[in-house]
């Protein structure tokens, strides 16, 4: 086959390798907060130092990356440690829900400076969802003391498939009124920032694998219970989203060729069959069916959600237990199948509805161990999403800062100083 140096000119292909190294070296930094060295880096990469050099000199240019004193030694001198530099910018994670939205500022090493959240019904359609974010990430920022100037870029997840290259939904179930909606466009127009779309779930899988109990794995596996039920998917390091951007979608799973009809327009979804929207459908019908329940008493007050069917479990409902139960045991189903298919390391279950606990986990794991295939059974651990109704947030944190980072490279490339050439492979 031919290489990649024989395919191109000689001179696009030093500035492809010039980035990839560049690239590389940043995501070293940013990943060992406590400080690196550039020989160290060097190591790790299999790069010369002096090429090192030159692309440490080049970050430490654009203000990206800082030095920060001395290392530890290994024998002479103590090495100059290298590090982020977490306050050259500041980026926004945005999770819109189904039912709720999170937004998250964060500086350039992720930690977080000021969250909010705030019920929100995204069947609303576009224009009223979108106004009430733009002000509350607008409050969100004052909370941070940033100004809209020091944000690099903005991270959005949103509940339904997204087509990433038009930025905007395509037939999402929950999400009337939002279909082919150009909400990344939309939101350049108000912010005129860098801006991220991805579905809800794919970020939730990456801000675990980022920042929460996903943090080293390969094989990922992230499934979102709240309103509907969605999956996020990490394959050897990369976010699978399939041909569309559309992979993931576990909640149109048929689990009842006889079952209840979904948002999709099919029946017996698991979506449809055990989602947030599903267990507080399920919970109406007992009521009206005449069964005992605490659950009769909240519906006094105000429509019955999901998360009155976990706290009347919790307080010992036996009806809302079984409703919850019934719901992990088709989740788990569902599970078992991806685990089979898939061979995950991990499976991390987030979302509104986990608030249930084991009342909902604990159905879903004896219904893994039951229907998984032992061998990928003991490879799999399933655990419950580490930074909890944070993941998305924090996952279009991570891709916001992917785009920074990237932005940074691009800006400053052809400005920054070079001592010595890069070695082309």
């Amino acid at each position: 086959m031919e290489s990649l140096s024989q395919s191109v000119p000689y001179e696009i292909t030093k500035k492809i390798v010039e980035k990839l190294n560049k690239v590389s070296v940043l995501d070293l930094i940013r990943k060992t907060p406590e400080g690196i060295s550039r020989a160290e880096i060097a190591q790790l990469l299999d790069v010369s130092r002096s090429t090192i050099s030159v692309i440490v000199d080049d970050l430490i240019a654009t203000g990206l990356v800082v030095e920060r004193g001395a290392g530890m030694s290994r024998g002479g001198r103590r090495p100059i440690v290298l590090q982020l530099n977490a306050e050259a910018g500041r980026v926004v994670g945005v999770d819109m829900g189904a039912t709720h939205l999170l937004v998250v500022v964060a500086d350039l090493q992720g930690n977080v400076l000021a969250e909010a959240e705030t019920p929100l019904d995204i069947a609303q359609g576009p224009e009223g969802y979108l106004r009430q974010t733009f002000t509350l990430v607008d409050e969100n920022m004052r909370a941070a003391q940033c100004s809209l100037a020091e944000v690099r870029a903005i991270g959005v997840g949103v509940p339904g498939p997204v087509i990433a290259d038009k930025g905007i939904v395509s037939a999402p179930p929950i999400m009337p009124g939002w279909d082919d909606f150009a909400i990344r466009q939309r939101l350049q127009d108000q912010w005129h920032k860098p801006i991220t779309l991805d579905n809800d779930a794919d970020l939730g899988a990456l801000g675990e694998w980022a920042y929460g109990s996903g943090q080293g794995e390969s094989n990922l596996v992230y499934i979102k219970i709240g309103t509907g039920i969605g999956c996020g998917i990490l394959l050897d390091g990369k976010m699978y989203h399939g041909v569309l951007g559309t992979a993931g979608e576990i909640g149109h799973v048929t689990i009842s060729e006889d079952g209840p009809p979904c948002t999709c327009g099919n029946y017996g979804c698991l979506e449809a069959m055990a989602g947030g929207r599903a267990i507080a459908q399920r919970a109406q019908l007992a009521i009206k069916a005449g069964q005992r329940t605490q659950l009769i008493e909240m519906n006094h007050h105000h429509e019955i959600t999901a998360r009155d069917v976990a706290l009347a479990a919790q307080a010992g409902d036996a009806v809302s237990q079984q409703l919850l139960g019934d719901a992990g045991r088709h989740i788990g189903s569902a599970i078992a199948s991806l685990i089979n298919l898939l061979n995950p390391g991990v499976v991390l279950i987030g979302g509104g509805v986990t608030n249930a606990g084991d009342f909902l986990l604990g159905p879903i794991r004896q219904s893994v161990n039951e229907r998984t295939l032992r061998p990928s059974l003991r490879a799999a651990r399933i655990e419950r999403a580490g930074l909890g109704r944070r993941s998305i947030a924090m996952g279009a944190v991570s891709l916001a800062l992917t785009t920074t980072f990237a932005d940074f490279i691009e800006t400053h490339r052809e400005r920054a100083p070079r001592r010595a050439a890069l070695a082309l492979p």
